[in-house]
């Protein structure tokens, strides 16, 4: 086996000249950019694209473009909204998970290269850590208006993929930007707010499992996922705290209530929440989220705060 590595990011500019050098084509890649690159520099040179994936305790595994299969727009026509995805380095992965899909996918290459063909260009493999279980799910044919595979294809060349998906091509943890500067705050001004005793609430939004690593002790604790269920206990704790917390001052117009998260993503979407809640049961709420989340803390004001 000859090794031939090449140091640096994939290019929409070096992309379709580097595929075509090869026989079969493997996506290990952990960004929503990347995928469209290669799926699109595969199909523009005519090579199949075996594609893994894994997040958590779950892994997928297609092989596309061959032989008349479908290719990954033919599924996903539209990269998703860039708030809603989650990468490795977001959500984390259990090792075993990625070692497993790539052990499958080492086989889809073989099978390819040797001639016996893959067992998984109509069907996409599913895999649950947690259950120990292997589902096939039935994929549809190749799609004839398909903007790159289809019969009146409108990518005729690489894009900016970046640009297209509203992401960076990268498996570094995602930096949003959801909201303007106005509706943010550094570490350093909500320190400044601690010090002067500014009566606020500061709302963590993180997973219970993260706060049990380590917390801000006067924080209110409501995990993003119950605010966007607009989940109603959570929601009446807010109030609860909210009003609490208003009593301390002198009947001001709009009460602020700080969000916090790991590194500022999540808050910014949990920010977004709180601005549509009702005066009427919350009173006037003037939301703004911590830009860079705890980690940024950590970093800045407090090092002794744990970094995970």
């Amino acid at each position: 086996v000859q090794y031939v590595p090449y140091c640096g990011a994939l290019d929409p500019r070096t992309a379709l000249e580097l595929v075509r050098q090869y026989d079969v084509v493997a996506d290990c890649s952990d960004n929503v950019p990347t995928r469209y690159l290669v799926n699109d520099a595969c199909v523009l040179a005519g090579k199949p694209l075996v594609s893994g994936s894994a997040l958590r305790l779950e892994g997928q595994l297609v092989t596309y473009n061959y032989q008349g299969g479908p290719c990954y727009r033919c599924l996903f026509p539209k990269p998703p909204p860039p708030e809603t995805v989650t990468n490795c380095a977001d959500g984390g992965v259990l090792g075993v998970v990625p070692g497993i899909v790539g052990c499958i996918q080492a086989l889809e290459v073989l099978k390819i290269a040797s001639g016996m063909g893959p067992s998984f260009s109509r069907f996409m493999l599913m895999f649950d850590a947690h259950e120990g279980r292997f589902r096939n799910i039935k994929l549809r044919p190749k799609k004839p208006d398909c903007a790159v595979c289809g019969d009146n294809p409108t990518v005729t060349c690489l894009q900016d993929y970046e640009a297209f998906c509203g992401s960076s091509a990268t498996d570094k943890c995602r930096t949003l930007h959801l909201l303007s500067s106005e509706d943010r705050v550094s570490v350093e001004e909500y320190k400044k707010l601690l010090d002067e005793q500014v009566p606020h609430v500061l709302l963590d939004v993180r997973p219970q499992v993260e706060v049990d690593i380590c917390r801000l002790v006067h924080a209110v604790h409501i995990p993003l996922s119950k605010l966007e269920e607009k989940d109603e206990e959570y929601l009446e704790y807010l109030g609860k705290r909210i009003c609490e917390e208003k009593q301390r001052t002198n009947g001001q117009a709009s009460f602020p209530v700080y969000v916090v998260c790991k590194l500022g993503n999540d808050s910014q979407k949990a920010v977004r929440i709180l601005q549509e809640l009702p005066a009427k049961e919350f009173g006037s709420v003037l939301a703004k989220d911590i830009k860079g989340g705890l980690m940024a803390w950590a970093s800045k004001i407090d090092p002794t705060f744990p970094q995970y």
